[in-house]
């Protein structure tokens, strides 16, 4: 038998874990890290520096710089959770290169990106401030989308308004018999043991009763919702009704129905994050949802600006969208574009259907803004944008703006910007959903979920800065 064996490179255990070994020496040269331990600390963090000013308590807290680091680091890799960064800082080789060998707790992780999610908001602004520098910026074509991001809320958490009723009223019969049950027993208890101190509430009590308090809350909660979706819709249907007052037309077709300001049967709210709404996913039925905005420039996929919205619908999105852009291009000091006279020109916008509107294209067009919205849904393999037959009577005013925008969008110019909207925005979704695995928000509220959804695109527009970095060589 031939007891020949293939020869191993040498190994020794015991000297394998005991050799130290550097990030510098070990790690790629580019990698992201060192990228991101060069650029932070010459982004200006006054914003989080601020909170510290005037404290002067207790120990001295770790170094803000080095906390935003492995904060951004973190997201840019996928790792959000404040226990896997804090195990990511034991084990991990280039989160230990931002930490060194004191690295942080999972709660100081917690608690700093908890304190300073407003700060993030003005880090978003730096960073653009620096993809400007680079031009990673051009304003040739700003492409307005939406992305339904998942909750951190549970289905099993939610109860619907129908169900309330029932379950307030059983909560009350329950409570009715216990206190009953109580009273008896404490008479009982009076006669034969003597007084008792008279406060006390069995623990069964306590509970149905926090219970109710809590349905009681979610109840009138969707009662207010319900409330200001009439009042939005009256004053709608005022508005409808005075602009055809004004153009002396009368109403088509039958009366509307009166507007019931009562929540419908069937709707839900969530118990642990009431701010969170049900919304359709893309090929995964409803679940609890936020719809995360984004505006993203043409020239080099960078995000300008980031909005988180409880609206599944995207038709009030397109004017606040594009005041937020401009107001962070302003700030970020990006020039906007001119004409051959040194004129600002208006900046092209496009977005899809679901944001288009007579009074979203009219405000957009006061605000410099050039918008290319499609006016309708188009089936797969359809001629683009097809001209419509001509009405026999008046158009309104909305048919003429819509007209319009279906006749800019079938000109050269408006063909050619409306195509780039694909891939100018719905790849952003795609790397930070699919490449990064970031596909529901780990904070919960509204506040706080659109502090983080500010850290996941300003991390976004960071990677496409170290990407654009490492092909022309950046410092």
């Amino acid at each position: 038998m031939d007891d020949r064996r293939k020869n191993y490179r040498a190994w020794d255990a015991q000297e394998c874990c005991q050799t130290r070994v550097s990030p510098r020496e070990v790690l790629p040269e580019d990698d992201l890290v060192f990228f991101l331990l060069d650029i932070v600390p010459q982004i200006d963090l006054s914003a989080f520096h601020a909170y510290y000013a005037d404290e002067r308590r207790g120990q001295p807290p770790f170094d803000v710089t080095m906390m935003v680091t492995l904060l951004v680091y973190g997201y840019c890799v996928g790792v959000r959770s404040s226990r896997k960064i804090a195990a990511a800082c034991q084990r991990n080789l280039a989160f230990r290169a931002i930490v060194g060998d004191r690295p942080p707790d999972f709660r100081t992780i917690s608690d700093f990106r908890k304190i300073h999610l407003a700060a993030f908001e003005k880090l978003f602004v730096e960073v653009l401030r620096l993809a400007g520098e680079l031009g990673m910026v051009k304003l040739g074509n700003l492409s307005t989308d939406g992305t339904k991001m998942g909750a951190n809320a549970s289905r099993h958490k939610a109860m619907s308004y129908g169900y309330m009723g029932k379950e307030i009223a059983r909560l009350q019969a329950e409570i009715k018999e216990l206190l009953e049950q109580a009273e008896q027993m404490d008479a009982e208890e009076d006669a034969a043991l003597g007084s008792r101190r008279g406060d006390e509430l069995p623990d069964e009590l306590k509970r149905r009763e926090q219970r109710l308090a809590k349905i009681e809350e979610a109840k009138a909660r969707l009662e207010a919702e319900a409330a200001a979706r009439a009042a939005e819709e009256q004053r709608r249907r005022d508005a409808d009704q005075a602009q055809r007052e004004a153009e002396g037309r009368k109403r088509r077709g039958k009366e509307p129905a009166p507007i019931d300001p009562t929540p419908e049967t069937k709707a839900q709210t969530n118990f642990t994050d009431p701010e969170a709404k049900i919304m359709k996913q893309s090929n995964k039925g409803f679940d609890y949802s936020f719809n995360a905005q984004a505006v993203v420039d043409a020239e080099a996929q960078i995000i300008v600006a980031a909005h988180v919205t409880t609206q599944a619908n995207d038709k009030q999105q397109a004017v606040p969208m594009a005041q937020a852009a401009l107001a962070n291009v302003e700030a970020a000091g990006i020039e906007k574009p001119k004409d051959a006279n040194g004129e600002s020109k208006p900046i092209p916008n496009t977005a899809d259907s679901g944001y288009f509107s007579e009074k979203a294209v009219a405000e957009l067009e006061k605000m410099g803004v050039d918008p290319h919205m499609a006016t309708g849904r188009q089936k797969h393999h359809e001629a683009s944008l097809p001209a419509e037959a001509a009405e026999p009577t008046e158009p309104t005013a909305a048919a003429k703006v819509k007209e319009k925008m279906q006749e800019k969008l079938r000109s050269a110019a408006g063909k050619v910007l409306y195509a780039a909207r694909k891939h100018i925005i719905e790849p952003v979704f795609g790397q930070i959903k699919g490449v990064r695995g970031i596909r529901k928000f780990l904070l919960r509220g509204l506040e706080k979920v659109s502090g983080e959804w500010n850290l996941i695109c300003l991390t976004h527009n960071l990677l496409k800065i170290w990407r654009r970095s490492i092909s022309v060589g950046i410092g």
